[in-house]
C-alpha cells in the first residue's frame, strides 16, 4: 500500500513531502523486505533524504546491487538480470526490441530447452554406465545421434545470430573517410544534424577523429570523423592520418568519400579503392554541385557504384542513408524470434558447449568410452548453465553487475 506523509530529519524536520510502499519479502524487485520511497526530485532533496537514511545505519547502494539480489534470490536468472542492464541502456527501437525480449524470458527457454533435450540423451547415456551389460543397438545410438546433431545444430544457429547481436547491442561503427578537403566533416555534420566538425576550406583540418553516436532506422550508429589521408603533410597530420587507418581496420562499414570536382579523381579513387580491399565500403561522389552537366554525371557515378552527393545542397542525402540502413539490415538479425544473442560471454559459453558437443559426438560415433563421451556433455550442460546461472562465481557475477548504473 502506497502511503503519503513527510519525511523527517533527525532533527524532526520536514524534510520533504514523499509517499512510501513497504513490500514485503517475495514480492519486491530484490524478493526481500523492500522500502521505497517517492520524493521530489529535486538534487538537494534527494540528497538530504539519502543522508538520513545512511545516517539512520544504511548504506549506498553497488552497482546492479538490487538486480543482484534478485537473481541470488531466485526471483530472475542471469539472463533476465542482465536483461535489465540492456533495457536501461537501450537508446534506440531495436536494442530495446532485443533486451525486452531477453528480459521477457524469451531468449532463457531456448536456451532452457537445448539444456532439457541435452539432460535427455546425458541421462540415456549414463544408464548405459550403470548397467553395462545392456549395450546400445545400433538404431538406438544412431538416433542419439540425431537428436544430438539437432542439439548442435540449434547452438550453431543460435551463435550465428551474434555477429547482428554485436551491432543491436554495441552499435554499428562507420568510418567517414577520404583524401583531405573530400567533404567528410561536412558530411559528418549532415549526419548528426549538427556542426560539431570544424569545416574549412584548407585541407587537412582534422588532425584527430571526433566521434558521435546516432539513430539511424532504429539501428545505433556509431559515425567517426576521420582525417584526410594523403601523402605528406606536417607530424601532427601524419600522426591523425594513422589513427585514421586503425579507425578503419576496426570498422563495420566505410563511407570513402572522393571529391568528384577534382580532374583526377577517378584515377585517384582507383587507387584509393586498393588500399580497402575486404572492407565493406560506401563510395561517395561529393560536389556533384559543382558540375553543370550533373543528370550525366549521376548516371556515371551510378554505374561505377557510386552516390552522387552534395555537402552544399544536400542533394544525394536520402539515398545515402538507404544504402547505409540497407547494408546494417543485410548484417541485423531476425527479431521476430525473440532469441538473438547480444552479449560476448554469452557467444563464448555457446562456442565452449558446441566444442565439447562436437567431441561427444565424435566418440559417441565411434562407440568410445560412454564415460568420456558422458564427462564432454557434462562439460556442455556446465556451459549453457553459466548462461542462465544456474552455475556461477563471485567472478562472473561482479564483471556482470559492474556495468549496472547504482540503483539497478
Amino acid at each position: 500500500m502506497l502511503k503519503y506523509g513527510h519525511f523527517l530529519g533527525r532533527d524532526s524536520s520536514v524534510i520533504d513531502e514523499v509517499m512510501a510502499v513497504y513490500m514485503p519479502q517475495g514480492r519486491s524487485y530484490t524478493g526481500l523486505d523492500q522500502v521505497e520511497i517517492y520524493c521530489h526530485g529535486g538534487r538537494s532533496v534527494v540528497t538530504a533524504i539519502q543522508d538520513e537514511i545512511v545516517a539512520a545505519g544504511a548504506r549506498v547502494a553497488e552497482p546492479g546491487e538490487f538486480t543482484k539480489l534478485a537473481f541470488l534470490a531466485g526471483r530472475i536468472d542471469l539472463t533476465k538480470a542482465e536483461a535489465v542492464a540492456e533495457v536501461v541502456a537501450a537508446n534506440t527501437d531495436t536494442s530495446l526490441a532485443a533486451a525486452r525480449d531477453h528480459l521477457l524470458g524469451t531468449y532463457r527457454n531456448h536456451i532452457e530447452e537445448l539444456r532439457e533435450n541435452l539432460v535427455d540423451i546425458l541421462a540415456e547415456i549414463e544408464a548405459g554406465i550403470d548397467y553395462p551389460e545392456e549395450e546400445f543397438e545400433a538404431a538406438e545410438q544412431q538416433e542419439i545421434t540425431s537428436r544430438l546433431d539437432l542439439i548442435m545444430q540449434s547452438v550453431k544457429e543460435l551463435t550465428a545470430t551474434y555477429s547482428g547481436g554485436r551491432i543491436i547491442n554495441e552499435g554499428y561503427r562507420i568510418a567517414i573517410c577520404g583524401r583531405p578537403n573530400a567533404g567528410k566533416s561536412s558530411l559528418f555534420n549532415l549526419l548528426l544534424r549538427q556542426e560539431r566538425a570544424l569545416v574549412t576550406a584548407t585541407p587537412g583540418t582534422t588532425r584527430d577523429y571526433l566521434s558521435e553516436w546516432i539513430d539511424l532506422g532504429g539501428f545505433k550508429v556509431n559515425i567517426i570523423d576521420t582525417a584526410g589521408l594523403r601523402q605528406g603533410g606536417g607530424a601532427v597530420e601524419r600522426k591523425g592520418q594513422k589513427s585514421a587507418q586503425g579507425i578503419i581496420a576496426s570498422s563495420d562499414m566505410v563511407l570513402w568519400l572522393t571529391d568528384i570536382s577534382a580532374g583526377s579523381w577517378q584515377k585517384l579513387l582507383q587507387a584509393d579503392v586498393k588500399t580497402l580491399e575486404g572492407k565493406l565500403i560506401i563510395l561517395v561522389g561529393n560536389k556533384i554541385d559543382k558540375k553543370t552537366r550533373s543528370r550525366t554525371l549521376n548516371r556515371k557515378l551510378g554505374k561505377l557504384g557510386i552516390v552522387p552527393f552534395s555537402c552544399k545542397t544536400k542533394a544525394g542525402m536520402k539515398t545515402l542513408k538507404q544504402k547505409i540502413l540497407g547494408r546494417i539490415q543485410e548484417k541485423a538479425p531476425d527479431l521476430t524470434s525473440g532469441v538473438v544473442v547480444t552479449s560476448a560471454r554469452h557467444r563464448q559459453k555457446l562456442r565452449a558447449a558446441l566444442t565439447c558437443l562436437n567431441v561427444a559426438r565424435r566418440m559417441l560415433r565411434r562407440n568410445e568410452s560412454p564415460e568420456v563421451t558422458s564427462f564432454e556433455l557434462r562439460a556442455a550442460l556446465t556451459a549453457l548453465d553459466e548462461i542462465t546461472g544456474r552455475i556461477y562465481n563471485e567472478e562472473i557475477l561482479g564483471k556482470i553487475f559492474s556495468k549496472f548504473c547504482i540503483g539497478k
